[in-house]
């Protein structure tokens, strides 16, 4: 009669899997064992599962400790096993299969995956990180009021993109410990081509603002898409990374996005407005007239300005 037992963690993750073809199991401490416990709260002789020719059953070998069904403190003796029942036995626990036990439905593949080959690649990364840390770098020269050096640049980009490493490294992290696959060179690909759409984003967003009334409905909708970014960054993070449902994954990408951007607004909400002795111009234009005017030459715009002024003028007289 088969039957399989599974190592799992007491989060019910899958450490080890052994599938037997006899009537008798034993598990413990000891080495003669068919399954080695590495538990110190296991005894060498621990558990007995045992076939009678209709059933199995499991017993405790009269152990210090024990051994329950989980969420029971009713000591194993002769227990009728029940294919999924978890068995506690010291701080490990084994679950026991039939090999008749339903398993979930297979994960289709996502349609995303051409896109995430295409992010994983060596290339990809190469030029993906190239170009943040180029754009981390202009950015800084843009920003800064002093002339600076390459080397200045060099450095806060550098530091820049090793930080923004710090997350696609750390859902990989997660993955591993949660036995799931790593996919870390996958999961920094598409990463950085999202942090690479944000500083699109960005650049997109300040031309709106410096070209159009800030009361313009477009400048709110234009601000909605780092949140849609986030939103798609971390739905790949968990495509890549768990197995997970599409339920589940909505509410962590929801969850992601709402402590990202929640979090950034409680900050500066709680920051009070520092006194700048040096006045910020204002560069929004009221109309988007001033943007797609031609040009006028320099003797135009010295006859359109004293036909202003002399018009000024009149009124200033008739008041």
């Amino acid at each position: 009669m088969e039957i399989i037992i599974e190592e799992i963690s007491r989060g019910h993750k899958l450490i080890g899997r052994h599938k037997f073809l006899k009537d008798s199991v034993a598990i413990g401490r000891g080495y003669h064992n068919d399954i080695i416990v590495s538990d110190p709260h296991v005894c060498a002789d621990h558990l007995n599962i045992n076939f009678n020719g209709e059933y199995w059953t499991v017993s405790d070998a009269n152990t210090i400790n024990g051994s329950f069904i989980e969420d029971s403190k009713d000591l194993l003796n002769e227990h009728r096993v029940e294919s999924g029942d978890i068995i506690t036995l010291g701080k490990s626990q084994i679950r026991i299969l039939f090999p008749n036990h339903p398993v979930e439905e297979s994960v289709t593949f996502s349609p995303f995956e051409n896109l995430i080959d295409i992010a994983r690649n060596p290339a990809t990364i190469v030029f993906s990180v190239l170009l943040f840390a180029i754009s981390t770098g202009y950015l800084f020269y843009l920003n800064n009021p002093k002339d600076v050096t390459f080397t200045q640049l060099f450095v806060p980009a550098i530091k820049m993109t090793l930080i923004f490493g710090l997350w696609p490294a750390g859902i990989a992290l997660v993955s591993l410990l949660t036995k799931h696959d790593t996919r870390f060179l996958s999961q920094l690909g598409i990463c950085f081509v999202f942090f690479n759409l944000m500083w699109v984003n960005d650049i997109l967003e300040r031309f709106v603002q410096f070209n159009v009334s800030s009361q313009w409905p477009f400048v709110w909708l234009i601000a909605l898409i780092p949140i849609a970014l986030s939103f798609c960054m971390f739905w790949f993070n968990c495509i890549i990374g768990f197995h997970t449902t599409k339920k589940r994954r909505i509410a962590i990408c929801i969850g992601l996005t709402a402590l990202l951007f929640g979090g950034s607004a409680l900050i500066k909400i709680s920051k009070k407005p520092e006194f700048n002795p040096y006045p910020r111009y204002n560069a929004t234009l009221m109309t988007p007239d001033f943007h797609v005017t031609s040009s006028s030459s320099v003797e135009e715009f010295v006859k359109d300005s004293d036909k202003l002024f002399k018009k000024v003028s009149k009124k200033a007289k008739e008041d």
